[in-house]
């Protein structure tokens, strides 16, 4: 077996205003280490250690945009008026070790819990598409057209907060099942105006968010987008049936001004449409049609993917070396330009730099109990889904 040179992925990589060192990314891993919505100091610690550990941009966790519908979940991360100053700090931990960071857009949906929280959060409505959370199971009531303008405006004033606490850009979270994936999902998404049916509509509200934080914060602030097939409720969920309906979504997005597309797979090696090419994933076939710079992601080094991790009781078997092997071919494929590595960076904050001088039995294996105390009111919902069996691939 030919030895492994990791070399191409530590090139340089201009990205908006910024150059990376590297192609490695830190992507959106809940921790809940927030209190009232701020991060505390031990998370920009913990993103601080992982630049230092050779990442070249973190992207933070799910952080709610300020809206009082956006989660009520007490322990997950908030861009507000309240929280700036935290955020001002958490972004000059990591810019401090010489790092970038994306802080992450996101809104629950219809997977938020109605009626909980406290104060203005308790009494917003739970708002969504269609007032479902997956096929089958209603919660909360669908945004009229005001409420998604007030949604829109929402993401766009929360870039301009991130913006303003030193943030290089943001990701707009549209993906796994939560509001902005159920617009795209015709599962969650039964709307018949200007946001529902064929997929151009569907995507119209991403687009109208992503020209806006264009318009509002300018021509070098990074956005990515984050979006993936598949859902926390079910894992064989489409948004896009063919390359086709994907090529529509990601060009309007490109056009209102995306620098970035960030494609969640759960596992990176697995085709997209075997029939129509039996290697490309998502992400390359996101960077064949895109016109864009693009993330891929999926248990990397690992035997089973993060939801397994977070819902079943079994540890993943880690093997870096056959990863980066799989993730290399890939790349010299020109299948992608960024990766992303989650679960790794949890386990040992020194992945990456392990890697780059090709000491992968070094790598500290992952376990379930680095996930930490996970707070499970925020996700019953899913949880739910999964014991009914709606997530049946494996």
């Amino acid at each position: 077996m030919t030895e492994i040179d990791p070399a191409p992925l530590f090139t340089p990589f201009r990205l908006g205003a910024i150059t990376l060192p590297n192609r490695f990314v830190m992507p959106g891993m809940q921790r809940s280490w927030c209190e009232d919505g701020a991060p505390l100091p031990l998370l920009g610690e913990y993103y601080r250690c992982r630049v230092e550990g050779g990442v070249a941009m973190v992207i933070t966790e799910s952080c709610a945009i300020d809206h009082p519908t956006a989660t009520n979940v007490p322990q997950f991360a908030r861009i507000n008026p309240a929280t700036l100053g935290a955020w001002k700090d958490c972004v000059a931990e990591v810019k401090s070790a010489g790092g970038h960071m994306l802080i992450q857009l996101w809104h629950e949906g219809a997977l938020r819990k109605e009626g909980a929280g406290t104060g203005a959060e308790a009494n917003a409505p739970t708002l969504s598409p269609s007032g479902l959370a997956f096929p089958g199971k209603e919660n909360g009531r669908a945004a009229s057209i005001a409420e998604i303008d007030e949604l829109r405006e929402a993401f766009i004033r929360s870039a301009l907060l991130a913006k303003e606490a030193g943030a290089d850009g943001v990701e707009v979270h549209a993906c796994h099942g939560y509001l902005l994936d159920q617009f795209l999902w015709p599962g969650t998404n039964r709307r018949d105006d200007d946001y529902g049916g064929p997929i151009e509509n569907r995507a119209r509200l991403h687009g109208e968010i992503i020209a806006g934080v264009r318009a509002a914060c300018g021509p070098g602030f990074v956005i990515s987008i984050r979006y993936s097939q598949w859902k926390e409720a079910d894992y064989d969920a489409k948004i896009a049936p063919t390359p086709e309906d994907l090529e529509t979504m990601l060009t309007l997005w490109r056009e209102a001004g995306a620098d970035l597309f960030h494609a969640s797979t759960r596992r990176f090696w697995k085709p997209e449409w075997p029939g129509r090419d039996p290697t490309l994933n998502l992400a390359g076939w996101s960077k064949k049609l895109g016109g864009l710079p693009v993330i891929t992601v999926g248990s990397i080094g690992f035997d089973i993917d993060v939801m397994s991790s977070l819902l079943e009781d079994r540890e993943a078997e880690s093997n870096v070396e056959r990863g980066m092997r799989e993730l290399l071919r890939r790349f010299n494929a020109d299948e992608f330009d960024l990766v992303a590595i989650g679960r790794g960076q949890i386990g040992d904050p020194e992945w990456v730099n392990k890697v780059r001088a090709g000491r992968f039995d070094d790598v500290r294996a992952f376990l379930r109990a680095d996930l930490g105390a996970f707070d499970g009111e925020g996700t019953s919902l899913i949880e739910d889904a999964h014991k009914a069996g709606k997530n049946a691939e494996r």
